[in-house]
């Protein structure tokens, strides 16, 4: 009897591959039990019905636009952050960590199934943030360009909110320490990232708000996009693969990676923390003080339009206000050939907000870079009182009864004037002494002429037109009174109606 001894085959292992499997089949059960938790269902149908809500601009300018979207976003994420910390401390909740030594997974797998589970909430944020974007592009009055980078900003957040409370229920495992983080998050938006302040440290939080609403060409900006999404994705790295650290991960592959994440998130932070360029600085400067060198001029109608060039499509628009104000006017004002220009003071970047000094040059308007709402009775009537006293500068010192007529030729063609009237003043209101809000300079309204305009604006456009066209001259006067101009209109005369000229 003999035996033949032959050797067993070698045996292969599947075991890597049938871990990430599991890996990856364990991501997609918590990321279904993610999105269906309670406040984060609650959290996208807020920041849905506010996205609505707000509509934006008619005119939007899409270099705005793309910081708009990275707000609202942060409730996702704090709602995420919680859900994601519960996730993983539920198996210490319900006693059920002792079973999961039997699986094929090991705690720093699981850690990383956790943190995967994140990514399709920070997916539905980014379609939301597209939605958002695209939806105001699409508009007939958009301008400007988008950054991609801003866009990424959102998502970008809830990813890093969801990897910390992944790496807070690995490092405290306790249900407080997720809410005591949103506490902080709160914090230290308010001490660090400060809008209006300058100093590199804001640049640490996620979001970096702007102290204004300045609108810039998207040259001009000067905002750090690219290396901040880049110091953001490195923290999102730096978190997850902490959390797979201090789970016992502890692999070349995990330690190399953190390694890497570290260097790609200092690399961010120290680059976006620089500042602005001398050349973006010379530009800016050269923008705000000679801006006919940056603008492309069009003629509508006699008048010129010079804007920049993302807001040459505006200028037809522009074109409107003025001829609808020219078409109220009598005499020679009604043919006026105006120069409108555009003008920012852009020195100061995002954070500034300084007001424009009235231009002396006879029959030149300014208009700014933003439009819709209240800016349109805004030009209405920084138009109208060009037209009347011939210059911005003499605009600004004008304490007469033309007041009456410069507001009528900046209201009375409007759709709903006496809206527009509340809207330009700077109180909303359309009762007593006023504030009329311009591009430039403001102008002022006492008491006496705010109620002969507001009954002017109440009666028939074509009948105080008339009346208008009729006594031109006389209400154009530089010596005009507010109480004649009320009796050329047939409006009663109110008490002190000539209180500034006195």
């Amino acid at each position: 009897m003999s035996a033949v001894l032959e050797a067993a085959p070698p045996a292969v292992s599947t075991e890597p591959r049938q871990t990430w499997a599991a890996v990856f089949a364990l991501a997609r059960f918590e990321a279904r039990e993610l999105l269906l938790r309670v406040p984060v269902l609650l959290a996208f149908a807020v920041y849905i019905a506010w996205t609505v809500y707000r509509d934006g601009d008619d005119f939007p300018v899409l270099q705005s636009v793309d910081r708009a979207t990275q707000s609202a976003p942060l409730l996702v994420a704090l709602a995420v952050l919680l859900s994601a910390n519960l996730a993983v401390l539920r198996s210490r909740r319900r006693d059920t960590e002792r079973h999961f030594a039997v699986l094929l997974l090991q705690p720093w797998q699981r850690t990383a199934a956790h943190a995967l589970s994140v990514v399709p909430a920070a997916v539905l944020t980014a379609l939301c943030v597209a939605g958002q974007f695209t939806w105001q592009a699409l508009k007939p009055g958009a301008i400007g360009h988008g950054s991609p980078a801003e866009l990424l900003v959102g998502p970008l957040t809830v990813l890093l909110f969801g990897a910390v409370g992944v790496l807070l229920g690995r490092l405290i495992p306790s249900v407080v320490a997720a809410p005591l983080a949103g506490v902080f998050v709160l914090f230290f938006f308010l001490l660090v990232a400060a809008p209006g302040d300058n100093g590199g440290t804001r640049w640490l939080a996620p979001v970096i708000g702007e102290a204004s609403n300045t609108m810039l060409p998207s040259d001009l900006i000067g905002r750090p996009a690219a290396w901040h999404a880049l110091y953001l994705a490195g923290l999102v790295l730096v978190a997850v693969l902490l959390a797979m650290l201090v789970s016992g991960g502890r692999t070349p592959i995990v330690a190399g990676a953190l390694a890497a994440a570290v260097v790609l998130t200092l690399t961010g932070a120290v680059r976006q923390a620089e500042g602005v360029s001398p050349e973006l600085t010379a530009a800016r400067e050269r923008i705000s003080v000679t801006p006919e060198k940056e603008q492309t001029c069009v003629r509508h109608d006699g008048s010129a339009y010079c804007a920049f060039p993302e807001w040459e499509p505006q200028t037809g628009t522009w074109a409107d206000v003025v001829d609808h104000v020219r078409s109220l006017a009598a005499g020679n004002e009604q043919k006026q050939q105006l120069l409108v220009r555009q003008r920012v003071d852009a020195r100061y970047g995002l954070s500034g907000d300084a007001a424009l000094d009235p231009s002396a040059t006879p029959h030149q308007v300014t208009v700014g870079t933003a439009w819709g709402g209240n800016r349109v009775p805004e030009f209405s009537a920084a138009v109208a009182s060009v037209l009347v006293t011939g210059s911005e500068k003499a605009a600004g010192d004008m304490c007469d009864g033309r007041m009456v007529t410069v507001m009528w030729l900046a209201l009375g063609w409007a759709d709903d004037p006496m809206q527009s009237f509340r809207n330009v003043r700077l109180d909303d209101s359309v009762t007593g002494s006023a504030i009329v809000l311009s591009p430039t300079d403001p102008l002022s309204m006492t008491s006496g002429q705010t109620d002969v305009v507001r009954e002017l604006l109440q009666q028939p456009r074509d009948t105080v037109t008339a009346k208008v066209k009729a006594n031109w001259a006389e209400l154009t006067s530089p010596k005009a009174k507010t109480s004649r101009a009320a009796e050329l209109l047939g409006v009663k005369v109110p008490k002190d109606a000539d209180a500034c000229e006195e």
